[in-house]
């Protein structure tokens, strides 16, 4: 799927204006994948030649479905990059592709280890919140007959003398 592809040699010296959307398959998310995307990308950017690289500005939004590192819940995040740039070299003085740059530059922005509290969406607490801040409980300590009986090799030599 080659969505921002352009012809340079007809690229206008005031630039091109690229407007409209996207399906959520742009962002080639594997079915079972943690994420989804769950509305279209939705962009407006202006693509200008500025000597041997182009650079493309503007406002680029999508919302995606992601899974809670902590109670597997899925949620929705919103990502919007109301100023979104990029700047590549010009590779060949023929055709250029925004494409690869524009969705790696999109899933780039989703958090790594989401958590329902990044969910912008509608926001919520995550129902396993505080679950796995507990201290673990602490250890009774052996007396020192037990200890004896479970140092094994230590215990043996500390029994040999010098």
């Amino acid at each position: 799927m080659k969505t921002f592809q352009f012809d340079i040699r007809n690229l206008p010296a005031e630039g091109k204006f690229l407007c409209g959307t996207q399906p959520g398959s742009f962002f080639a998310l594997a079915e079972d994948d943690a994420v989804r995307a769950v509305s279209p990308l939705e962009y407006e950017l202006t693509v200008v030649r500025d000597g041997k690289d182009i650079v493309a500005t503007g406002v680029l939004a999508a919302t995606f479905e992601l899974q809670c590192g902590r109670c597997l819940q899925r949620f929705q995040h919103r990502v919007d990059m109301p100023d979104y740039r990029v700047e590549l070299p010009i590779e060949n003085e023929t055709t250029m592709d925004l494409t690869e740059p524009v969705r790696e530059d999109m899933l780039l922005t989703l958090p790594n280890f989401p958590r329902c509290e990044d969910g912008n969406v509608e926001p919520r607490d995550c129902p396993a919140e505080g679950q796995f801040d507990r201290p673990p409980a602490a250890a009774e300590e052996p007396s020192a007959a037990e200890a004896g009986e479970s140092a094994g090799v230590w215990g043996a030599l500390d029994q040999l003398k010098p």
